[in-house]
């Protein structure tokens, strides 16, 4: 009597948690609305104005587009005279300093490292430029590579300026 309880018990059990896994798989999901695939869409298309006018030169600001870090970097003379005199034959990824700007005082691109995805940190390193302390990656004043394991130099973003110190990053 006692083992046909148990298992009419361990019977009726089993089958209502297989119902219950069965009917939660066939009920739509929070995530597959079609209300936030839009808004995700239309925040993937949107641009990002930026004020420069507060930076100061030789100083490097970060602001978000897209859930990434963008540095932008006001150049001073020194700054550019040094990022055009490097041996471009020496470099892992070869481009001039000049592919890299549209306007030659300010340097905008995304601030993630290409070997392995981390923030470099800003006025670092042995080269002036960014820092990546996690694998001792070395950028210059331009965002090229120069040191460590990574083949890449720092992604340069879309922008384009409205005004002197206005900048639309996308």
């Amino acid at each position: 009597m006692l083992l046909c309880r148990c298992f009419c018990f361990l019977s009726i059990s089993g089958f209502v948690f297989l119902s219950g896994f069965a009917l939660q798989s066939l009920t739509p999901r929070k995530e597959d609305n079609v209300i936030p695939q839009a808004f995700a869409c239309f925040a993937l298309t949107a641009s990002r104005e930026v004020d420069l006018s507060s930076i100061k030169p030789g100083t490097t600001v970060t602001v978000k587009y897209h859930g990434k870090p963008v540095f932008i970097r006001r150049r001073t003379d020194e700054d550019m005279k040094l990022a055009n005199t490097v041996d471009i034959g020496s470099l892992c990824d070869t481009q001039p300093d000049s592919d890299g700007v549209k306007n030659p005082k300010w340097l905008i691109m995304i601030g993630i490292c290409t070997h392995l995805g981390c923030i470099p940190l800003p006025n670092a390193g042995d080269f002036g430029g960014w820092f990546c302390s996690f694998h001792g990656l070395h950028y210059d004043i331009s965002g090229r590579i120069r040191k460590g394991p990574a083949l890449y130099n720092l992604e340069v973003t879309t922008c384009s300026f409205l005004e002197e110190n206005k900048l639309l990053i996308g």
